[in-house]
């Protein structure tokens, strides 16, 4: 016997009832951000490496060590997408978006790739659920999106869900404090974690998010951004938290909460759930007023989140799907039937009602208990005396004409 071929490592395949739960959680997300204004956009698996590359940025783990890059094959660098903000603001630019009306708001439901470990939760095929509001540095579109993730989080019944707020304040600001955390980290340069000193020159923020205990003990006594922000920048942050606060959203604000892209500024959040452990973090996002500029474009203020599918599958616990009641299952008695039966499916179908026929050589009575088995409201059974048509909630069964089946079908709203 040949070699049985599995999944490549970090990958899944998708089936029966988490298809369906899949099914579910998109129909959530259409209906929330669909109702707030926000149109569905989908762009290829595979963009041009540059547009990562300076979009996302060389510091990144994601570019210096996850990405899938392969040769397109007329000489340029092309990669499967590593995360959704970046081809999102590449189709604002391309498709001349910015003549709409500002904010141009988008979502997202797609699969992305990164090289890093499988683990819990991670994976290197993975699905996000996204939204971009290109266009706008109202603070009110940053409160707006996190309150839309809030939301859809909630709609699935994600459990022990916490929001952490912050500000990464501008460029300017920024570039100054990173030289000041510089030459603390520096001063404290023993006490690290190697791979920490090994990027303090291309992203010092990112000591933030370490684990090592040590990084962890200098880091707690480090400068924070937050206390260094521009006049501009508090109050912008403080508007958007006051506007969560208008309608009940919970947070905490977080002066250490940095994200793993370069392109954020200003406002930062993620939602976290207890449910998943040590890899916590269920979605998040933040303001890129500086993206669509870095890729070429003029400059275009912009805010997103997206949240991983996967994990939220992990932490839902009201998303079980709900399958369509089954109208109709026709069984027949002898091949001889098969057309006529197979017809009647048909037809059922056609009329918009739910119809299943038997496909699996069973017996009739093997056909009767598959029926049973999928609870379905009427069977249809063509045999010697014609079509008996039995009603499982009443128990009545008559025998029809088999274009009468759809009168009787019909007559209870099911």
């Amino acid at each position: 016997m040949s070699e049985r071929f599995q999944a490549p490592r970090g990958t899944y395949d998708v089936l029966g009832e988490e298809a369906a739960a899949r099914e579910t959680l998109e129909g959530h997300a259409r209906r929330i951000l669909e109702r707030a204004g926000y149109e569905r956009i989908e762009t290829p698996a595979f963009e041009a490496t540059e547009l990562f590359a300076r979009g996302v940025g060389a510091s990144t783990d994601v570019v210096q060590k996850e990405m899938y890059t392969l040769e397109g094959g007329d000489g340029q660098s092309i990669t499967l997408r590593p995360e959704g903000t970046a081809p999102v603001c590449r189709a604002y630019l391309e498709h001349g978006m910015h003549k709409r009306p500002q904010p141009v708001k988008l979502w997202y439901l797609s699969s992305y790739f990164r090289r890093e470990r499988p683990q819990k939760g991670r994976f290197r095929q993975f699905w996000q659920i996204g939204v971009e509001a290109i266009g706008s540095d109202d603070p009110a579109v940053d409160a707006e999106v996190i309150l839309l993730l809030a939301e859809l989080l909630e709609a699935v019944g994600c459990r022990g869900v916490r929001l952490r707020i912050g500000s990464l304040g501008t460029p300017e600001t920024r570039r100054a404090y990173r030289e000041e955390l510089q030459a603390y980290l520096r001063a404290h340069e023993g006490e690290l974690a190697e791979e920490v000193v090994a990027r303090v020159d291309l992203n010092p923020l990112r000591a933030f998010d370490s684990d090592h205990p040590g990084t962890q003990r200098v880091m707690a006594g480090a400068p924070r951004l937050l206390d260094r922000l521009s006049d501009a920048d508090r109050e912008h942050f403080a508007t958007v938290r006051a506007l969560l606060d208008a309608v009940g959203q919970a947070y905490e604000v977080d002066a250490t909460l940095v994200r793993g892209l370069d392109y954020y500024t200003r406002t930062v959040f993620e939602f976290s759930s207890d449910a998943l452990g040590a890899q916590s973090g269920v979605g998040g996002g933040g303001r890129y007023d500086g993206l669509i500029e870095q890729i070429g474009g003029p400059h275009t203020p912009g805010v997103g989140w997206a949240t991983g599918v996967e994990r939220i599958l992990m932490t839902a616990s009201t998303i079980a799907p709900v399958e369509p009641p089954l109208d109709l299952f026709v069984a027949y008695d002898g091949p001889e039937r098969q057309v006529a039966a197979f017809r009647l499916a048909a037809d059922v179908r056609r009329a918009g009602r739910t119809a299943r026929l038997e496909l699996g050589g069973r017996s009739l009575k093997g056909q009767l208990k598959q029926a049973g088995r999928a609870n379905a409201r009427y069977v249809a059974v063509f045999g010697g005396d014609g079509v008996t048509l039995k009603d499982s909630e009443s128990g009545e069964q008559r025998t029809v004409e088999m274009d009468e089946v759809m009168h009787h079908i019909s007559r209870v709203d099911l």
